[in-house]
């Protein structure tokens, strides 16, 4: 399978296992998976054939983790924007986490701090080069700190996902580090 092939399954899978499952006509079930089966019919049936063997390629050579398969299910691992309940546990954070963004979000994220906007959570990272990338898919990436021991102090709950994202309801700007 050539990487062309490789990132358009990949989006694909993103953008109904995470987003828009029914536009295909698929159901997540509460915790986000569907029968694998199920996931290929609609593929085919909707102008997008995707052979088992893509599928497995796609899951097993994602350099995020992007997908999970469990027997003959797979799910997203986080990034939602449908209702499902991943059934993470909460989790102590290191003492540090990392956000990536691009200069013109820094006014809102100073006044609000860090949302989910449609997500179900915020998604950090535990290193800065993780967050520079995720930073610079929309441009010139700053990296923002979370100061995510002082949250987990003051109550604010934290879930890891199964490929190592940091999960959390919200982010005060009280506990941000901007830079300059």
């Amino acid at each position: 399978m050539d990487a062309q092939r490789t990132v358009k399954v990949s989006k694909y899978l993103a953008k109904h296992l995470r987003h828009q499952p029914e536009r295909i006509g698929i159901s997540l079930d509460a915790n986000g998976w569907v029968e694998i089966g199920e996931l290929l019919r609609a593929t085919a049936a909707n102008g997008f054939p995707v052979t088992r063997d893509e599928l497995d390629h796609v899951v097993a050579a994602n350099d995020k983790q992007r997908f999970m398969i469990d027997g003959a299910r797979i799910r997203a691992n986080q990034g939602h924007t449908v209702q499902v309940d991943l059934e993470l546990p909460a989790a102590e954070p290191p003492a540090y986490l990392y956000h990536g963004t691009v200069a013109r979000n820094l006014d809102a994220i100073r006044a609000e701090g860090l949302r989910p906007m449609a997500r179900h959570h915020v998604h950090l990272s535990a290193d800065r080069g993780t967050a520079a990338r995720v930073g610079a898919r929309r441009g010139r990436p700053l990296v923002l700190s979370v100061d995510a021991a002082a949250m987990h102090r003051a109550g604010h709950v934290f879930h890891i996902s199964a490929n190592g994202v940091w999960l959390t309801d919200a982010v005060p700007p009280a506990f941000l580090r901007i830079p300059g």
